[in-house]
């Protein structure tokens, strides 16, 4: 399996494409991926599962994870979000 380049992965066929979510979350409050070929991942909104999908290569999907794993994203919320 090899890297997919950003302009390969959105002529990518998603329709055989196995979407994975967390458990026990509404559709509406969550988000699915599906692994792509070369590492990649594609993300969509399963509320609107023929909306626009968004899709990252495999370096994009790491330094993402690294960046949850590294407490990056921990920052609180403000204004009138929950």
């Amino acid at each position: 399996m090899t890297a997919r380049a950003k302009t390969d992965i959105y002529h990518l066929d998603l329709s055989d494409a196995i979407w994975l979510a967390a458990p026990g979350a509404a559709p509406d409050d969550r988000i699915e991926i599906a692994h792509l070929d070369g590492g990649a991942v594609a993300l969509r909104n399963p509320a609107d599962p023929n909306g626009t999908v968004l899709r990252y290569t495999a370096a994009e999907w790491a330094a993402f994870m690294n960046g949850v794993h590294d407490g990056e994203f921990d920052t609180p919320m403000t204004g009138d979000r929950p």
